[in-house]
């Protein structure tokens, strides 16, 4: 059956006039977003239809920030029945034309939907929408919008907010999390993956904006950690685990995150993730599979005895790559398996014959009087880690 506007389908009101507003110095990625999301003609893979078409205060040419013109013939008078009004983004230290805020005021009291990219936030603001609600905007404009509107709660680190049938997004790409949001809401999940898969993007991201925003390393005035805290800033790409950065300072793990919490205010591993987003995104990343360290010429190491280091490396949070033994062993944790320990397993270190095992029960989960100490120990590193690496 065909959506028509202003009637009834599948038992609720649906979306079917959808009108862009924009006004001189728009940015042509925002508006092609809201062209490309409510403009296309998805019927032959059943997506929804709508009725796009894009208006202004004074139909005529309307320059870009990109350099060219465009040829707007529609006024606002064509959006007076719209029931999606998109507002493109428009310069922040510029006023709206009071007709678009009268236009924007009456299609919110006739219940249709509101949505503002960028800093199109401001002219919801000019219009009194946001009074008293939540909303967002691009990430540089954030302290801005907050300063000029006090009575609007500016969220700066999410993608969008919505907020009745106020819907308000972020910065740049952001609106398409926001136009898909839309057509979730009002089509449900199965259409708005059509869209997402034909536009090729992902139909949800999670997160928000604050994973893109460069943060500083929190100041520091305690010397021994100062220089620590300089060479991790210039180093986002090395190791700036606990351990490390611990060893770093010359002191116990333990020692260095209660200095740490106590000096900056928060943990190492909140620090580092705000400072650079993408690596922890990257260290959250799952590993599909364990690597052992190189194996030496004309020596075997059984697939069983790896599976005893993996055990041991679960339970202290630890890889069985992360470190190397002196002696060609496995170092997990703060233990090392070599043929000089005794009473663990030796298979991995290449002067222990291939196929022999000191344990009574190699690869046994099950702790032993040569194991249990050890247990005791990681569970006790592997609680003290967690406390430090805490959010």
């Amino acid at each position: 059956m065909e959506i028509r506007h202003g009637r009834w389908h599948s038992g609720r009101m649906v979306l079917h006039t959808v009108r862009a507003i924009v006004l001189p110095d728009v940015a042509p990625f925002e508006l092609g977003i809201a062209a490309e999301v409510f403009g296309i003609d998805r019927r032959d893979t059943g997506g929804p239809v709508f009725d796009f078409a894009v208006v202004t205060p004074e139909p005529g040419r309307v320059p870009t920030r990109a350099g060219f013109d465009l040829v707007i013939e529609r006024g606002l008078e064509d959006a007076a029945d719209a029931d999606v009004l998109v507002v493109t983004p428009l310069r922040v230290d510029a006023e709206a034309p009071a007709a678009m805020l009268e236009a924007l005021r009456a299609a919110h009291e006739r219940g249709a939907w509101v949505v503002s990219l960028c800093s199109g936030a401001f002219a919801l603001a000019q219009a009194g929408l946001l009074d008293g609600r939540r909303a967002t905007t691009h990430w540089m404009h954030a302290a801005a919008l907050a300063e000029r509107y006090p009575a609007v709660t500016v969220d700066p680190g999410v993608l969008y907010v919505q907020e009745g049938r106020l819907l308000t997004s972020a910065g740049t790409a952001a609106g398409i999390d926001a136009c898909l949001h839309l057509v979730r809401t009002e089509f449900g999940a199965e259409q708005a993956m059509n869209v997402a898969r034909r536009m090729v993007v992902p139909p949800h991201r999670d997160g928000g904006q604050a994973q893109f925003v460069d943060a500083p390393m929190p100041e520091c005035a305690d010397d021994s950690l100062s220089g620590v805290l300089d060479w991790a800033a210039a180093h986002p790409r090395e190791d700036l685990s606990v351990r490390a950065l611990a060893h770093a300072a010359l002191t116990s793990e333990r020692t260095f995150a209660r200095r740490f919490r106590a000096v900056t205010g928060t943990t190492p591993a909140a620090c580092c993730a705000s400072t650079s987003p993408g690596r922890s995104a990257r260290r959250r990343a799952p590993t599909a599979s364990v690597s052992a360290p190189p194996e030496p010429s004309g020596s075997r190491r059984p697939t069983a005895h790896l599976a005893c280091a993996t055990t041991l490396a679960r339970a202290s949070h630890a890889t069985p790559e992360d470190d190397e033994a002196p002696d060609g062993g496995l170092a997990v944790g703060r233990f090392v398996t070599s043929g000089a320990a005794p009473g663990w397993c030796s298979a991995l270190s290449a002067r222990t014959p291939p196929g022999r095992c000191p344990r009574p029960r190699p690869c046994s989960p099950w702790p032993t009087p040569w194991t249990e100490p050890r247990r005791r120990a990681a569970r006790r590193d592997a609680r003290a880690r967690r406390r430090a690496c805490a959010p």
